[in-house]
């Protein structure tokens, strides 16, 4: 918390005021959540806040695209950023519906040749950030391969049963730590 008041405050990104007033309704929607989530749907908000978390990743690849493009190295950062945002969000949301045991999510999706079908999607959105990187102006490229990113992260969860999602949290979580 430091560190980042710190740096936008540095940045003049922020001033103090903004920054409080984001603690403090932070503050408050954590205090409600924590005071009405029961402990037993405890998965379904790590799941859904690993969702945020991969879906601000998302938005801060796309700003970033939007305004900086001159070096390689950062458009590298930001196509793995926007891919590993975009599996967490959409992957997340899935898991947050078995977990919750919605109708049309209790069972897990499978058939014939998935697997095949995640591996053709995965080389596309490879092949996707591959161009994104090659023309990193066009919004247009990026937008279609966070689409291909998203999809590809529902493929990915579907097919997982209810009994494994602790195991698919786990990974989501490690997953919008590192985007």
């Amino acid at each position: 918390l430091i560190a980042v008041v710190a740096t936008l405050c540095d940045r003049e990104v922020l001033d103090y005021q903004t920054i409080i007033i984001g603690i403090v309704l932070g503050s408050l929607i954590g205090a409600v959540m924590a005071t009405k989530v029961q402990m037993t749907a405890m998965p379904q908000l790590v799941a859904l806040f690993n969702g945020l978390g991969g879906g601000a990743s998302v938005l801060v690849a796309f700003a970033s695209l939007a305004t900086e493009t001159e070096s390689l190295i950062t458009n590298v950062a930001i196509v793995c950023s926007g891919l590993i945002g975009a599996v967490t969000f959409c992957g997340s949301l899935i898991a947050f519906g078995k977990l919750q045991e919605l109708n049309f999510l209790r069972k897990p999706v499978r058939f014939s040749g998935q697997q095949v079908v995640n591996l053709l999607l995965a080389a596309a959105t490879l092949l996707l950030g591959l161009l994104v990187l090659g023309y990193p102006q066009d919004m247009t490229y990026f937008s279609i391969f966070l689409i291909s990113a998203s999809v590809l992260g529902i493929t990915l969860v579907i097919p997982i049963g209810g009994a494994d999602m602790p195991v698919v949290i786990a990974l989501l979580n490690s997953y919008s730590g590192l985007a």
